[in-house]
């Protein structure tokens, strides 16, 4: 019944539009008309198809607009069960006394001292010397007066390295005056250079190093070289107990204040805008007063800089303003706790307030200790940048806005630990980026998080080899281009799981 329902009706409606006896012209006619009328309804639904899918953002538009996950932001990448490893091997013989003695003059800031002695541990092993503890730095910048016992440990620097070499604080009465072999060993040598300079035992009992910074090679050093390297400068370079013991206290009033939190090294201060000649955003003052200042610091040898070229290289470090967008742009919220790890910030608050509208909630270990707990400390540069270092190593995330030695340091050390989150800017891409925002062909937002995540994604300290010269550069030029040992100890010092 319904089906021969179904055929009358069809039947009928069809004859409204056609004759029983339709003619060719007839059918024509209809067959144009229903094809219209096709159209017409298809037309129709797509175009409301289209308001719809206008009035919703696509799919990656709106993941991106909402907040990350936390453990995307705060979360350790995978480490594959690499864990530190800096024991000596088999081979190794315990030191022992050769009446040979190696005198040091560290130069540069705290971080570049760290790692030169760390150097001249392996250095004084190498050539069978003792080491004497060394004279810091207090002609640089900071032109502080600290000695090495009022920095470190120095106790527990002689003792945890008695197996290693021997060091003692002072030379013999009887050595104090004898002439003394004066060397600035080359920088990024191998152990076949410092075996040619036991040559100089012939002659003297004693050898000063006037620069201690950078007096290794990367790589191609053997092993125990390498763990004695480690183990100097995670263990036996310890800070004095008073840095150590207010440092540990800012990290608990960091987590009291909000749990997890970033440690910026925004190294926007005058010494690193004058040496890297960056002046970008800068006045026409301040941009001459970092000009005179390189000129008249007689130990930076490059005079001359095109700030432009600078940036656009990615050797100039991020602006506060370009940090905030940076952090935003990566998800983290505006409550986010960041501890800034730095000196005093080149034009001051107006600066810090380009960072600060974007992210309130800023902390300074001026802010976070006591006037008395600093008293201490003050004028005296390389023991507040050893607070930064604590806090910076122990925090949750850390962010350097240049790649400078307490960056490249802080980031080894993190490695060492267990690969702890460390995001390194890539500066030459954001420049391209951030440029693009002022010509507006980009704008803050959901597109431009992808571009700048997507550029960072292998750019947060996962387990990777250390990476080695530069392609194209011949010569010992092409060792300048290694990455530092200390800002990578793998694989030397961080070893695979037993299996």
């Amino acid at each position: 019944m319904v089906n021969r329902n179904s055929s009358h009706y069809r039947a009928s409606l069809t004859s409204r539009f056609l004759p029983r006896n339709p003619t060719p012209y007839a059918i024509t006619l209809y067959i144009i008309s229903l094809f219209a009328f096709s159209i017409f309804v298809f037309l129709f639904y797509t175009r409301n198809i289209l308001v719809e899918d206008e009035q919703k953002p696509n799919f990656s538009e709106d993941f991106m607009s909402e907040q990350m996950p936390e453990e995307q932001l705060w979360d350790p990448p995978f480490s594959f069960g690499l864990h530190s490893c800096v024991k000596p091997t088999s081979k190794y013989k315990a030191a022992h006394e050769s009446g040979h003695y190696i005198t040091v003059r560290s130069n540069g800031g705290l971080n570049q001292m760290r790692t030169g002695i760390s150097d001249m541990v392996a250095v004084a092993r190498i050539m069978n010397a003792t080491l004497v503890i060394p004279q810091l730095d207090k002609r640089s910048f900071w032109k502080d007066s600290s000695t090495f016992s009022d920095i470190f440990d120095e106790l527990h620097f002689i003792e945890s390295l008695e197996r290693d070499i021997r060091i003692v604080k002072e030379l013999p009465k009887n050595l104090e005056t004898v002439a003394r072999a004066r060397k600035h060993f080359t920088s990024w040598s191998g152990v076949g250079y410092y075996e040619e300079m036991k040559q100089l035992w012939k002659e003297y009992q004693v050898i000063h190093v006037a620069k201690s910074d950078s007096r290794l090679a990367n790589n191609n050093l053997p092993l125990d070289i390498q763990r004695l390297r480690c183990r100097a400068l995670y263990h036996a370079l310890r800070f004095s107990p008073p840095i150590e013991s207010l440092g540990k206290k800012l990290v608990e009033r960091l987590r009291t204040r909000g749990g997890r939190y970033i440690a910026l090294h925004l190294r926007y201060e005058k010494d690193m805008l004058s040496f890297t000649g960056c002046t970008y955003g800068l006045t026409d003052a301040e941009s001459e007063e970092l000009r005179i200042m390189r000129e008249t610091t007689n130990h930076w040898k490059v005079k001359e800089i095109n700030s432009t070229e600078q940036r656009i290289g990615g050797f100039c470090p991020l602006t506060p303003r370009e940090v905030g967008i940076f952090l935003r742009a990566l998800g983290y919220p505006p409550s986010t706790l960041i501890y800034i790890a730095a000196g005093e910030i080149y034009g001051g608050d107006t600066r810090l307030s380009e960072l600060m509208s974007r992210f309130p909630n800023l902390v300074f270990k001026e802010t976070l200790a006591t006037k008395e707990e600093l008293e201490a400390f003050t004028s005296h540069a390389s023991q507040t940048a050893a607070l930064d270092y604590i806090i910076s190593v122990e925090s949750d995330v850390f962010v350097p806005s240049h790649s400078g030695n307490m960056a490249r340091t802080v980031e080894g050390h993190r490695r060492y630990l267990g690969h702890r989150k460390t995001i390194t800017p890539d500066r030459k891409g954001l420049v391209k980026v951030f440029d693009k925002m002022e010509t507006e062909q980009l704008k803050e937002g959901s597109s431009f998080s992808l571009l700048v995540r997507q550029m960072h994604v292998n750019r947060q300290g996962a387990p990777r080899e250390r990476r080695g010269p530069m392609l194209g550069i011949k010569g010992r030029s092409r060792l300048r281009t290694e990455e530092s040992f200390y800002e990578n100890p793998y694989p030397e010092c961080i070893c695979h799981p037993k299996r």
